[in-house]
């Protein structure tokens, strides 16, 4: 009990530390993106700087949102004791996730590594949605093991920029490879794990024990 107490404080703690360092980074540090612009080179579309900042901003949020929201749902407090919140949060999780997918398509094409990264994207937004989808199938039938089951495996893909930047950094500032080729290698990399992991989650955890009571 105090284990699975720990790690929910961990992922929490982690889940607000990149939320605030994401907001304060695209909407303060670099309000611009002109930095992560400036490797965009090579690109098959033209690329409407204005109009890709507004997506980014809809998507940067909504990606938050669903990080906390998603991390406020995987307390069985939230199941037991406060069932109304825990419906409506979901509901705010699942549209946040479709927002999120929908303004990562548009950006797909203009993807930091051309045409091999935006085929990648939308490879992740399909499996987040398809997955996203079936946790929500479950629920309405009241199948709530497997409803949460799938909704690990939906949380986790909440980490995909987190991880694509943390690769990317581990293999351009630590080792030296090329930014562009580090950012492909990191984003598929990501896409393993968001994959791997909950798998190896879902066998050592209990699925009615997710994270804490």
């Amino acid at each position: 009990m105090e284990g699975q107490h720990s790690f929910y404080k961990l992922i929490a703690s982690i889940v607000t530390i990149y939320i605030l360092y994401v907001l304060v980074n695209d909407f303060v540090v670099d309000p611009h993106a002109q930095t992560f612009l400036s490797y965009k080179t090579g690109l098959r579309r033209e690329l409407k700087p204005q109009i890709w900042l507004i997506v980014m901003y809809i998507h940067v949020g909504f990606a938050c949102v669903a990080m906390a929201s998603g991390l406020m749902n995987f307390s069985t407090r939230s199941y037991w004791k406060r069932r109304r919140f825990h419906r409506v949060n979901g509901y705010v999780y699942a549209a946040s996730v479709l927002i999120v997918v929908l303004t990562s398509g548009y950006m797909a094409p203009y993807a930091t590594g051309g045409q091999i990264s935006s085929m990648g994207f939308n490879l992740l937004n399909i499996f987040w949605l398809l997955i996203t989808t079936t946790a929500l199938v479950h629920i309405f039938r009241k199948q709530i093991i497997q409803h949460r089951r799938w909704m690990v495996r939906s949380y986790a893909f909440c980490f995909t920029n987190m991880l694509i930047h943390l690769f990317t950094f581990m293999l351009h500032q630590l080792i030296g490879q090329a930014y562009v080729e580090s950012y492909v290698i990191a984003l598929y990399s990501a896409i393993v794990l968001v994959l791997v992991a909950p798998e190896l989650f879902l066998r050592m955890e209990k699925p009615f024990m997710m994270f804490r009571k």
